[in-house]
């Protein structure tokens, strides 16, 4: 039987499941022979509770009732999408990972073409802007040329996402035990999920979502490339332009595969919930909702015509949730006021619900936290967590780790540190809307994380 777990992961405490279904599937007699994993990036938990409300015959209703319910799981903190597919793809969180986002700034980096000349310090970015042409949905894949450089043995080398990552992935230890695994997400630096061996995906499959209008409709057929490859797997067959990624032919269904959807993730930030009570869903998030829902029955159907249901447990993990819910929360800083407000010089700023701080000086850093938070109401500052607070919560210490920012502000709820007048909504920040989902499995004995 096939089971449905709806989290953000990898910190799982407190209670960990409930509403168990009568009927459960003992690993210990009968193990799962494939495992896939589906983020529906965007999803909260209280999401999960409005879409059964609303659709209580669907898909995602029906194969609810062979599941178990997570109450408190969490996703990474920040809540990007790129260490929030770590947490989900090795359990850790960007300290250990030292994935921090999918821009951000690394102390001993060095900028794409530079042969690792001069001082080190440089911006870490793996986006579309990797790509040989983000225009388009396959062009080739990463250009060597846009990448990041390092010095390694005293040679100047490119740094590829999978080669940014401390520890290994899931990935990495099927493929090591002889299995296939595949993988479908929404740039190709998702290549970061291979893990620093470079061994863990026998198929990627990235299809650039830069080259695709930013509307529900247009991602939504985007996002039929991710169930496409997920039916073309269970087929044993890969999708056209796979090469591109460094793939290989598959002998069999993967083990392990997965990917993402989007539409939810652009319903919310073009379109937002409904504004009178800001908690319904808006026709846009329907609309979403309703391909994801439909894409599972899909790979549900699957399944079961290849004689596979019986033998995989199914995933559903959101890498992030999206702030503000209630769209009349939503507020924008320039983050170049945020910069300034130090009163300091930066090297770096990762701006988005959130801002990532790098000092030219990390002697600057209680001068600079003073000055930020003498101007909160100025820069819509929550918090600003830095020094000794910033060990102690989990974060690392900037001192010894070179992709540990100095300060890390926390708008208030609904601020986005941005100039942009496109969004409504937006993931990073530590605001419980971007952290925090409910979720569903089967019992596994001891299983948490």
């Amino acid at each position: 039987m096939a089971f449905l777990l709806l989290s953000l992961l990898p910190l799982v405490s407190g209670q960990l499941w409930q509403n168990q279904p009568p009927h459960s599937h003992d690993c210990g007699e009968k193990p799962f022979k494939h495992v896939i994993t589906v983020s529906v990036d965007g999803l909260h938990s209280s999401d999960v509770g409005k879409w059964v409300a609303l659709r209580p015959n669907g898909n995602i209703s029906q194969l609810l009732q062979h599941s178990y319910e997570y109450t408190n799981a969490w996703t990474s903190a920040p809540s990007d999408s790129f260490p929030g597919t770590m947490a989900q793809f090795t359990g850790s969180t960007p300290k250990t990972t030292g994935v921090w986002y999918d821009d951000t700034w690394d102390r001993t980096f060095y900028a794409p073409g530079s042969n690792c000349a001069g001082e080190p310090g440089a911006e870490v970015l793996y986006d579309e802007t990797k790509d040989y042409n983000d225009t388009e949905l396959f062009s080739g894949g990463i250009d060597p040329a846009n990448l990041p450089q390092r010095k390694i043995n005293g040679k100047c080398v490119e740094v590829y996402p999978h080669q940014r990552v401390r520890v290994n992935t899931i990935f990495e230890v099927v493929n090591s035990k002889g299995f296939q695994t595949a993988y479908t997400d929404k740039h190709p630096a998702y290549d970061i999920v291979r893990g620093p061996s470079g061994k863990g995906l026998t198929v990627g499959y990235f299809p650039e979502i830069a080259a695709v209008a930013n509307t529900v409709a247009a991602t939504i057929a985007y996002d039929q490339l991710h169930v496409n490859a997920f039916l073309d797997w269970l087929d044993t067959t890969t999708p056209e332009h796979s090469e591109l990624f460094n793939g290989n032919p598959l002998s069999t269904v993967p083990t392990l595969f997965g990917g993402n959807f989007q539409a939810m993730s652009v319903a919310q930030k073009t379109v937002g919930y409904e504004n009178d009570t800001a908690s319904s869903f808006s026709p846009a998030i329907v609309q979403a909702m309703t391909f994801v829902d439909n894409s599972i029955g899909a790979l549900v159907n699957k399944l079961k015509s290849k004689g596979l249901y019986e033998d995989t447990l199914i995933i559903v993990a959101s890498k992030h949730g999206q702030a503000p819910i209630d769209r009349a929360l939503y507020n924008t800083v320039d983050p170049d006021l945020i910069t300034n407000l130090t009163g300091v010089p930066v090297a770096f700023q990762t701006s988005d619900d959130i801002a990532l701080i790098f000092l030219n000086n990390s002697a600057d850093t209680a001068q600079a936290a003073h000055n930020l938070n003498a101007h909160r109401a100025e820069g819509k500052i929550r918090s600003v967590i830095f020094g000794a607070n910033l060990t102690a919560s989990g974060f690392g210490d900037p001192k010894t780790d070179p992709a540990v920012p100095d300060i890390i502000v926390q708008p208030e709820l609904g601020v986005i540190y941005t100039t942009s007048t496109k969004k409504v909504a937006e993931h990073g920040g530590h605001w419980r809307e971007s952290l925090h989902n409910t979720s569903r499995t089967h019992n596994f004995e001891g299983f948490g994380y």
